[in-house]
């Protein structure tokens, strides 16, 4: 018996305007190394992240520093606001949205003060990551220096059974 495989394409918004950089440059191991997932980091030059695509909050930290949405199409996408930002407790980020809610692309997620911040952090870069990398086919980076939020960021093929 033969399986037949199709593609989708799901298009990445950029959550937050900033430099795109590449996981490579993010000072930390875990996210340089794509031991979470693959993807791209953006070091922002604004406070407001805006949900990236059509899904669902499937999880969001107490501390507010990192947050999964997973796409209609079942892509699960981790976003993490800076480096070791767990350690903050929260502190200069404010949640517009909750665990279970559904998001369309451009929906304000979290506001970041990152002013109070950034002093307090190795980095405010931003990875923006694939988890579940056994779905993915190919992914594209659309857009390469500064991005305004809510511009083509990736272009991700999933294949589908």
């Amino acid at each position: 018996m033969f399986k037949f495989f199709t593609h989708k394409k799901v298009t990445i918004k950029a959550p937050i305007s900033g430099i795109v950089s590449e996981l490579s440059e993010v000072p930390d191991d875990v996210f340089a190394q794509k031991i979470v997932g693959d993807g791209i980091a953006i070091n922002p030059t604004d406070n407001t992240l805006y949900s990236p695509v059509k899904g669902k909050i499937v999880q969001i930290f107490p501390t507010l520093h990192a947050l999964g949405i997973e796409t209609e199409e079942g892509l699960e996408i981790l976003i993490h606001l800076g480096v070791d930002t767990v350690e903050l407790k929260g502190e200069g980020f404010t949640s517009f949205v909750e665990k279970d809610q559904q998001v369309d692309v451009g929906d304000k997620l979290i506001e970041i003060d990152w002013n109070s911040i950034k002093h307090k952090v190795p980095s405010i870069m931003t990875p923006i990551l694939i988890t579940n990398m056994d779905k993915v086919d190919k992914i594209e980076i659309l857009k390469s220096g500064e991005i305004k939020a809510k511009e083509d960021l990736l272009s991700v093929t999933i294949e589908r059974a």
